[in-house]
């Protein structure tokens, strides 16, 4: 069975995104962001293809392109749609997916559903990506929470940021949970940079071998 992989966040703008085009091309997979919020700068799609150097056909078209970068239920309710969740099915694909959620956990896509109720549905790992610094505990935890609350399965957390190392062993002590390695802040953040920086700090096997 093809490996299909979430990667969701404690909250917006901690780096997602770039985590979900180092694990796109470290998996050698394929990307997808369903829902795109905002279209006036670089869309995440468009990201994840400079920085994982992935063909156009391994980055999937997403289901929905709102022009307002706002929460998609927001975004979706100004262009004059409402996003329909029965729609949003995981695609059948030939290599690793890896999809990329929008900002947190509770952020909703209309006014009824949370991206959250998505990924229960779904059933795919979570790779749930979580900042470093001061706050991210709280945030961190809360997370985890939600998703054992859905019987959502969780890979493991995924750190972005400088080394914190007692405020990492208190998220995988107290949330008991896997670490599954850090991404440094890149600077330059360039396709080389992110590859190597992948290479040396994630385990593909980590990613692709079925756990208990």
């Amino acid at each position: 069975m093809t490996v299909q992989i979430v990667v969701t966040g404690t909250d917006t703008g901690i780096g997602k995104t770039v985590f979900a085009a180092g694990l796109a091309g470290l998996l050698d997979g394929i990307y997808w962001k369903p829902v795109q919020a905002g279209l006036g700068e670089e869309t995440d799609s468009e990201t994840v293809s400079r920085l994982a150097g992935l063909p156009a056909d391994r980055v999937l078209r997403e289901a929905w392109r709102l022009n307002e970068p706002l929460s998609p239920h927001r975004a979706a309710e100004l262009d004059g749609v409402e996003i329909d969740p029965d729609a949003l099915m995981l695609p059948a694909t030939d290599r690793p997916l890896v999809v990329e959620g929008a900002g947190g956990l509770m952020v909703p896509i209309n006014r009824r559903t949370l991206y959250i109720d998505i990924f229960a549905r779904w059933r795919a790992p979570v790779v749930l990506c979580a900042r470093t610094g001061l706050g991210t505990i709280n945030h961190t935890l809360l997370s985890i929470e939600a998703l054992r609350a859905r019987s959502i399965p969780l890979l493991g957390i995924a750190f972005i940021g400088d080394e914190m190392t007692d405020t990492q062993r208190t998220i995988a002590e107290m949330g008991k949970v896997r670490v599954l390695g850090r991404l440094p802040r890149l600077d330059p953040l360039t396709p080389e940079a992110l590859a190597a920086a992948m290479r040396s700090s994630f385990h593909v096997s980590d990613f692709t071998e079925v756990r208990p």
